[in-house]
């Protein structure tokens, strides 16, 4: 820009005085970036429209509730499971109080009792999946050996790798087997003196089919007590309920497993969080570990993971609407479908999924508005923004994952 029209550009102080109501700390760094995109581009634009449409943003915030028209249920991208509105305790509360005693008390109370109650065994929790991981694998076998098989070496989630958070926990891993095939031997011949811990991978989305063998939880759990070392699952998805083709975490409990960890936020229906739970002396051990408190849930996560837990354990799957989704019928997404009666709209059946790495092989039947694909920029510019899939050059929207009440945000967006 040459130095006449560098000249045309309004001072700092000739904007601000446009915005009197708004904050100056935050007014004046909009208007030097606006005015340095301006000289950089060697354009004259409107700069007080700039600063206005800034302001705009950032008045707004950036996480915001989304329509999911996916049929993914436990979408990752749109905050895997979905939760009731919460309704966080105002002002001060209970969090490490004890009411009955007047003396300081422990988070872990207003949670412990229901892990119990679900899963048969103590347990404690931490703010995600990778999180227990990570601390079993710290305080049971730091500094020595973890034995597991090759074909469970997965990886998860954003780059979520089995041996890099082995390596992370300070644990040596021990490799048996080949990618497809293991045996409970390949354990036994692996065993030695830097053995702490033998684990169990849940392979989430993966899957090895054909010509495999895995050993039985039963056989590896029978082999750790065999030589006094304790046996570790990871479940990963945290199913509970006997309603999915997933491993239960009661199952693995009753199969002598000494620990297991999952998550809460998957097939349990609840916010994110990541569950241990097995023998009293060693979730007693993983919870004295010094990193149990970097790891610990905050008191609003708290709040809604033990609301989970109370409708869980009086079987009001219904009001957890990850299990209201799953299990809806397809005769239910069929008929509001057709109730919404949208102009040049071709409903089809389809298949709706669990999504999170969860039940990768078990699609539930649906059915599906077709649209064409043009519409999905100005669905997903709504407020709400509704966001659907494109298959074969449509755009497709399934009502299982949708909020009956939002049915007719939907339906006014498309009429």
């Amino acid at each position: 820009m040459s130095n006449e029209r560098l000249r045309q550009l309004p001072s700092v102080d000739a904007i601000a005085q446009r915005f009197p109501e708004a904050p100056r700390a935050v007014l004046i760094a909009e208007i030097r970036k606006a005015l340095d995109r301006a000289r950089k581009s060697q354009t004259l634009p409107d700069i007080e429209a700039e600063v206005r449409q800034a302001l705009d943003a950032l008045s707004k915030p950036s996480l915001r509730r989304v329509i999911n028209a996916t049929g993914v249920v436990l979408h990752t991208n749109l905050g895997r499971a979905p939760l009731t509105p919460p309704k966080p305790i105002a002002g001060y509360s209970n969090l490490e109080y004890d009411l009955a005693t007047g003396k300081r008390g422990k988070r872990d109370t207003h949670i412990a009792p229901w892990i119990e109650r679900l899963t048969g065994k103590p347990g404690i929790a931490v703010n995600n999946n990778a999180a227990a991981v990570y601390l079993v694998l710290n305080e049971l076998a730091a500094g020595h050996e973890v034995i597991v098989s090759r074909g469970q070496l997965v990886e998860i989630g954003d780059g979520f790798r089995i041996p890099d958070i082995m390596r992370s926990a300070g644990v040596t891993l021990r490799e048996v087997g080949t990618t497809n095939r293991t045996s409970i031997d390949d354990f036994r011949h692996a065993i030695g003196d830097r053995t702490r811990l033998l684990m169990i991978v849940h392979p989430s989305n993966f899957r090895i089919e054909g010509f495999t063998a895995q050993p039985t939880r039963q056989e590896i759990a029978a082999l750790g007590r065999e030589h006094g070392i304790p046996v570790y699952e990871d479940l990963g998805s945290g199913c509970v309920l006997p309603l999915f083709d997933e491993p239960q975490v009661r199952d693995s409990l009753r199969a002598r497993i000494n620990v297991v960890s999952f998550s809460a936020d998957k097939l349990l229906g609840g916010p994110q969080a990541g569950i241990v739970a097995g023998d009293a002396e060693l979730v007693t051990r993983i919870r004295r570990n010094p990193m149990f408190r970097a790891l610990r849930l905050d008191k609003l996560i708290l709040q809604s993971l033990e609301e989970t837990f109370r409708l869980l354990a009086f079987e009001h799957y219904d009001a957890i609407p990850a299990l209201r989704m799953i299990r809806l019928s397809a005769a239910s997404v069929k008929a509001r479908a057709e109730a919404l009666r949208i102009p040049g709209a071709e409903i089809i059946p389809g298949e709706s999924v669990i999504g999170g790495g969860s039940t990768p092989r078990h699609s539930l039947p649906t059915w599906l508005i077709s649209l064409p694909e043009s519409l999905e920029p100005k669905l997903r510019a709504a407020d709400p923004p509704i966001v659907g899939r494109i298959e074969d050059s449509r755009l497709l929207l399934d009502l299982r994952t949708v909020f009956p009440e939002d049915d007719a945000l939907i339906n006014a967006h498309l009429l």
